[in-house]
């Protein structure tokens, strides 16, 4: 029986200081509320709702919908979103100008979970003081600035730096967030309860699996405690003893056993290791799932709850898994990993998986289950065999802290013991994979994995397409870089020249007038890379296209083969490099949807030498675009997907537009930190530093608003726990 979907009413400011109350239309998933008659275009606002479950991850967009002052009345409603931040437990808020010609607020689901439930909506108008003192506390000197400016009577300066003051969000520690987003109350709880019992038989049995060796007789109890203190009731603890020497160990697992029925022991007779005793954990396990458990670890009460919604929500998913953390001795949590949505770049180079581990048995045991020899990197050679040929909208992440990894004495984690064996198993299990793709498994930095793809001999023609106007300084250490520089053999350069004036560039392009691998295209007009580039691509003569700035510089040979390498894979569309600043600090890791509002570059100005989070700096790794800066690409996908927008994105986000096109057609796109050049950025053009290139670029960003707001909301590749200030990170 379905439980009626309770109506969602919102209360907006009403007349003499009262508020009034208004009901939200349903349109399939999503919610609009009216406002045509509200008088609130253009006015100051703050609105607020609270999504129960949610715990500050956000699921729905909320966006207004916007009728043009040019447009008649039966004219099509144009959408801005309204980017709300979480603010504490399950609520949200969004403080801002309304923009002018509203006529609609809407709440449209993002995630694929169970349907969000949301209250408590509000609406209310904000005075111009009480919007001074709000950004005051999140960027004083941005507001200071706002505050000039409306002084001087400069209404649209001023408007524009206090809605960034009110934006920027503040930086959080992790106890604070915790406090904030991860701790559950018993309102909570009761809310969790109430609705697994709605779910009556359809509830599914997780198995959970938990090999058992010697673990400190505390932390064993501990671990089993988190299982039997699960708000979600259908589960079964499977775990077998393998082989344990302390004696405490069998007793303590068999009073555990004789108080709970949910509790099966077996015990080995001898020793034979993690992958054998975790498959005859598996052996007992009569769920449909089966969650791995390590002996000494704990499940936050919630786990299996978020588990079983996830499967409810898509009964065809094989793999879930979920964001963790860590816990000392005192059971203090630290150092948080708030992990990606599936990553198969990222996945060959690290486990970054882990914990917590959920895989639907039927798929485990046709895999095989945990191979023996493979101790240390167990796990991560079940998941590079169980995702190998695994359609991706089957795998689940729950981004949630949902598995507490104990780093503590007494854990006895085999990879600490035994780290160099548990690397050449990682690289063994990398390495089966990789054959059957002709690549190889290598040792990568840090003793990560690097998955090594072959280029083919002869090698297939890279045409390599650099729009330029002038700055022949620049672009000579380019073509040195590409002509001497660059190992790679079938190089055709089309330098797109945008009305070069200087005799230096005239003499650069004489000096290279009669290198078959060099040609000049002359394009008239105003600067639109968009425009030079495609011109750029319809000239080339290679299947593979190089999209390069005049101020791209070649620091080792072997960067052009290992991006060429990659895209050569049909399922890849764009590849990027690690572009550095000239002080060797990082300018592009890969671009990050919903930085600053549109996008932005991952990890900037992190130090060349420095790892980033969990390593990602130096793991080859699915992103959802990459700077047009440096950008591969396949001649027959940059048609398909109908090249660059010169029309309406002349000179920003043009790169990312084209590689979310990329995504839309099925391509993966691919961020390589083993393909490195320095990037002298915007020395060629400059800042956007006039009022015309400001009012150029406010067009560009309402194109991307308007074209990917969903998107721009959920990168898959960027937890959505973490700040959208900057991509550095941090929450």
């Amino acid at each position: 029986m379905t439980t009626p979907v309770p109506p969602v009413v919102a209360a907006l400011p009403g007349p003499a200081g009262r508020s009034v109350a208004r009901a939200f239309a349903r349109d399939g998933a999503a919610l609009t509320l009216d406002l045509a008659d509200m008088d609130l275009a253009g006015a100051w606002a703050t609105i607020r709702f609270r999504d129960a479950g949610s715990g500050g991850v956000g699921r729905v967009t909320l966006s207004a919908l916007v009728r043009d002052s040019g447009a008649g009345p039966d004219g099509a409603l144009a959408v801005v979103t309204l980017p709300e931040e979480a603010v504490g437990g399950d609520d949200f808020a969004w403080t801002g100008r309304l923009p002018p010609g509203l006529r609609a607020l809407r709440l449209a689901p993002l995630s694929r979970e169970a349907p969000v439930r949301l209250s408590d909506f509000a609406l209310r108008r904000r005075s111009r003081l009480a919007l001074v003192a709000r950004a005051l506390r999140r960027d004083p000197a941005l507001t200071a600035r706002a505050v000039y400016w409306r002084s001087l009577g400069l209404k649209v300066r001023g408007r524009a730096l206090l809605l960034r003051a009110l934006n920027r969000r503040q930086e959080t520690g992790y106890d604070t967030w915790m406090a904030r987003f991860d701790t559950l109350a018993d309102a909570d709880r009761r809310r969790i309860r109430a609705e697994i019992a709605e779910w009556a038989d359809a509830a599914p049995l997780i198995s959970v699996a938990m090999p058992v060796h010697d673990p400190s007789p505390r932390v064993l109890e501990a671990a089993i405690r988190s299982v039997r203190n699960q708000l979600y009731p259908h589960w079964e603890l499977c775990i077998t003893d393998d082989a344990s020497t302390d004696p405490a160990i069998p007793r303590l697992l068999a009073r555990q056993a004789a108080d709970d029925p949910r509790i099966r022991v077996t015990r080995r007779a001898q020793n034979g290791h993690i992958a054998r005793a975790t498959n005859d954990a598996v052996a007992q396990a009569t769920g449909a799932f089966v969650a791995f458990l390590d002996h000494d670890d704990v499940l936050a009460e919630a786990a299996l709850y978020h588990v079983a919604a996830a499967i409810r929500s898509d009964p065809d998913l094989v793999l879930i898994y979920s964001d963790e953390d860590k816990i000392d001795g005192r059971g203090r949590r630290f150092e948080p990993h708030f992990k990606s949505d599936f990553d198969r770049e990222l996945l060959y180079g690290q486990n970054y998986i882990n914990h917590l581990t959920v895989v639907r048995a039927q798929a485990l045991r046709a895999a095989g289950g945990l191979r023996p020899g493979f101790e240390g990197s167990q796990d991560h050679d079940l998941l590079l065999r169980l995702t190998a040929g695994l359609d991706p909208a089957r795998i689940r992440h729950i981004p949630r802290i949902l598995y507490h990894w104990r780093a503590a004495g007494g854990s006895g984690t085999f990879s600490d013991r035994a780290l160099a064996r548990a690397e050449a198993a990682r690289l063994q299990a990398l390495a089966e994979v990789a054959a059957p793709l002709g690549a190889t498994a290598a040792r990568g930095p840090l003793g990560f994995n690097r998955l090594v793809r072959p280029v083919p001999d002869p090698a297939p023609l890279v045409s390599v397409i650099i729009p330029t106007r002038d700055r022949a300084d620049l672009l000579a250490v380019a073509l040195e870089g590409l002509l001497t520089g660059t190992d790679y053999p079938a190089l055709d350069i089309v330098i797109v020249d945008n009305e070069s004036r200087e005799a230096r560039t005239r003499a650069l392009f004489a000096r290279h007038a009669d290198a078959a691998q060099v040609r000049v295209l002359p394009v008239a007009g105003a600067f639109n890379f968009s425009e030079l580039s495609n011109r750029g691509a319809a000239a080339a003569r290679g299947p593979i296209l190089l999209f390069l700035n005049n101020d791209i510089e070649v620091i080792e040979p072997g960067w052009l083969r290992e991006m060429v390498s990659i895209v050569l894979d049909p399922g890849i569309g764009a590849v990027g490099a690690k572009l550095l600043y000239p002080d060797r600090t990082l300018q592009h890791g890969g671009i990050i949807l919903g930085i600053g509002g549109v996008a932005g570059h991952s990890h900037p100005g992190l130090p060349e030498s420095e790892p980033g989070y969990f390593a990602r700096m130096v793991l080859t790794q699915e992103v959802s675009a990459v700077t047009g800066a440096c950008l591969c690409v396949r001649a027959e996908a940059f048609a398909a997907c109908g090249g660059f927008d010169a029309e309406h994105l002349a000179v920003a986000f043009n790169d990312v537009d084209l590689c979310l096109r990329l995504r839309a057609l099925g391509h993966r796109n691919v961020w390589t930190p083993h393909a490195r050049l320095i990037h002298h950025e915007s020395k060629s053009r400059g800042a956007e530093d006039t009022p015309e290139k400001r009012a150029r670029f406010e067009r560009e960003v309402a194109v991307m608003r308007a074209r990917w707001g969903a998107q721009l909301r959920a990168d898959p590749y960027y937890n959505p726990n973490l700040s959208r200030d900057d991509a550095r990170y941090r929450i």
